[in-house]
C-alpha cells in the first residue's frame, strides 16, 4: 500500500480519535475515515501503525497477548 500524506487536519482528527479510542470498531473507523476524507482501509492502517507506536512507547509486546517481546 502506498503511503497516505496526511494534512494537518485529518493528522489532528486521528491524532484526537486515538486518545479517545485506541482500537475502534468497524462504524467508528467508518466514521473517521469520512471525516477525514481517507479510506476505512487507509484508516484502519493508521490506527494499526499508531497502536504499534504507542505500545513500543509503552514499552508493551509488540502484539496484545504477545510474550515473546
Amino acid at each position: 500500500m502506498e503511503r497516505t500524506k496526511l494534512s494537518e487536519y485529518q493528522a489532528k482528527v486521528l491524532e484526537e480519535n486515538f486518545k479517545a479510542n485506541r482500537n475502534p470498531d468497524g462504524t467508528t473507523l467508518m466514521l473517521v475515515a469520512a471525516e477525514c476524507g481517507l479510506s476505512e482501509a487507509e484508516t484502519r492502517n493508521w490506527f494499526e501503525l499508531r497502536r504499534s507506536q504507542w505500545r513500543q512507547a509503552e514499552g508493551l509486546p509488540a502484539k496484545l497477548g504477545s510474550v515473546l517481546d
